[in-house]
């Protein structure tokens, strides 16, 4: 049987109370409120506020403007469907403005 010391009696306590300790703090880091690892909902603005992307259409519902989306995606351009205070937008690249205009008028 080993000996047992003076020691070896605080030594149980003060790990159990270390990993609490440390428990405590894993725990208050993982549900802290303010600081959410989930991105927030976008909130819609102005046309203006989406960058250099340039609106190039307004469809009525988001069911068109998804359709218009898929056209020019499948023409090989790059476009978005924004949701702006005005209603959706389909949105390109100043590059892209141009032959989008092209590709949605020849598609109408």
């Amino acid at each position: 049987m080993p000996a047992l010391n003076s020691f070896s009696y605080i030594f149980g306590p003060i790990v159990a109370f270390a990993a609490l300790g440390a428990l405590i703090l894993v725990l208050r880091w993982a549900f802290r409120r303010g600081a959410s690892v989930v991105a927030a909902p976008a909130k819609p603005g102005t046309s203006s506020e989406y960058g250099i992307l340039v609106p190039i259409a307004s469809p009525g519902d988001y069911v068109q403007g998804e359709i218009l989306r898929r056209t020019l995606e499948d023409a090989g351009i790059r476009a978005n469907l924004a949701s702006t205070l005005d209603g959706p937008k389909v949105m390109v690249w100043p590059k892209d403005e141009h032959r989008a205009r092209e590709v949605l008028t020849k598609s109408s």
